[in-house]
C-alpha cells in the first residue's frame, strides 16, 4: 500500500437527516481513499432518521460517529468536528458530496514534508443529483500569487469548494475555524486567509464532486444575507492584498460577487420576490451591476419586456457600464 508513513488526515462529515439521501455515498468516499493514515468522524447534528445506522453500517474502526444531543446549527456542526480532529491536516466533506479515492493520497503527496502550508487544494466536479457531471473545474492556478489566485476565482481559473480543500488543522483552528457573519461564506474565508497567511499548494487535477441540488430559494432576506457574507469576504480580500492590486481586486470582485448574488437570486420562486431580492442584489453592490441579460427571461421581466421600466432599465444599465469605477 502506498503513502506508509506520513501526516495523519481528518475527513469530517456533518450531517442532518441524510441517511435516506447521499450520506452512504459519502462515507464510502471517504473510507475509498489509497491513502491509510486517515481517520473519519460523522457529526450527526441530531438527525431524526437512521443516520447513526447507516454510519455503523460500514463496521470500520476509523469512523468516530458523534450525535449531537440538540441542533447546534450547521456552522457550529463544522466547527464541532474540526475540535474533534486529531489530524495534521483536515478536509470538511459536507454529506452529499463526494471525494476521489486518490484525493488525500495525492494532496499528501504534493505536500511531501511541508506542513506548514496552510491549504491544498485539487480541482472540482460539480454534479447533480443523480451524480452525473455537469462541468469540471481543473484548478489553474498553481504558482500565482495570492492576488492572482483570487483573480483566478474570480476569472473561472480555479473554483472554491469544501469538498477538494484540504486544510492545515492548526492553522484552521488559529484563525478561529469556519466564521463569518452570516456563515455563507465561511470556508471561502477560511481558505483565502489560510492561503494568504501561510501559502497554498494547487493540484491542477480534479479530485472531488459537489453536488448541485435541485431547490429554490424562497425569501429574498437570504438573498441579503448572501451579498452581506460576500462583502466581508471581499473585504478581507482587498485586506490580504497589496496596496497596488487593492483596487482590482475591490472592482473585478464587486462584479463577481454581484453575478454570484443574481443567481442566488434568480431562483427565488415568486416573480414579486424575485424582483425584490434582484433590487438588494443591486443596492448591496452599489448601484453599479445589473442582472446579465438573460436574467430578462425570468416571468417577472417577460412581463415587463416592451413597457417603459423594461427600456429604463436596460438605459440605466447602459449608463452604469460607462461610469468611472471607484475605488
Amino acid at each position: 500500500m502506498p503513502y506508509k508513513t506520513g501526516p495523519l488526515v481528518t475527513i469530517a462529515i456533518p450531517t442532518y437527516n441524510r441517511a435516506g439521501g447521499y450520506l452512504k455515498q459519502a462515507i464510502a468516499s471517504a473510507v475509498s481513499q489509497t491513502y491509510p493514515h486517515i481517520e473519519i468522524i460523522v457529526s450527526d447534528n441530531c438527525s431524526c432518521d437512521h443516520t447513526e445506522s447507516v454510519v455503523k453500517s460500514f463496521r470500520n474502526s476509523r469512523i468516530r460517529y458523534f450525535r449531537q444531543e440538540k441542533n447546534i446549527g450547521a456552522n457550529n456542526n463544522f466547527n464541532f468536528c474540526l475540535e474533534q480532529a486529531n489530524g495534521e491536516y483536515f478536509l470538511l466533506l459536507q454529506d452529499d458530496d463526494l471525494i476521489d479515492a486518490d484525493l488525500v493520497g495525492t494532496c499528501m503527496k504534493q505536500m511531501n514534508s511541508n506542513l506548514e502550508t496552510g491549504i491544498i487544494r485539487t480541482g472540482t466536479r460539480v454534479i447533480d443529483a443523480q451524480g452525473e457531471v455537469i462541468c469540471e473545474s481543473p484548478n489553474m492556478v498553481g504558482g500565482l500569487s495570492t492576488e492572482d489566485f483570487f483573480l483566478g476565482w474570480f476569472t473561472g481559473k480555479t473554483a472554491l469548494y469544501l469538498c477538494s480543500t484540504v486544510f492545515n488543522t492548526a492553522r484552521l483552528r488559529e484563525i478561529g475555524g469556519f466564521k463569518s457573519p452570516k456563515n455563507l461564506f465561511q470556508d471561502d474565508i477560511a481558505i483565502a486567509r489560510l492561503a494568504a497567511q501561510y501559502g497554498r499548494l494547487d493540484i491542477q487535477a480534479v479530485k472531488a464532486s459537489f453536488r448541485r441540488h435541485d431547490g429554490e430559494m424562497t425569501v429574498s432576506s437570504k438573498v441579503s444575507d448572501w451579498g452581506d457574507d460576500s462583502l466581508t469576504l471581499l473585504n478581507l480580500m482587498c485586506e490580504l492584498v497589496s496596496d497596488k492590486d487593492r483596487k482590482r481586486i475591490y472592482d473585478e470582485g464587486m462584479l463577481f460577487f454581484s453575478r454570484v448574488n443574481y443567481n442566488r437570486a434568480r431562483n427565488v420562486k415568486s416573480p414579486v420576490m424575485r424582483f425584490v431580492a434582484y433590487w438588494a442584489v443591486f443596492k448591496k453592490f452599489h448601484y453599479r451591476h445589473l442582472p446579465a441579460i438573460d436574467h430578462f427571461s425570468s416571468p417577472l421581466y417577460s412581463v415587463l419586456q416592451g413597457t417603459s421600466i423594461y427600456y429604463g432599465l436596460r438605459f440605466i444599465k447602459r449608463k452604469i457600464k460607462h461610469m468611472p469605477a471607484k475605488g
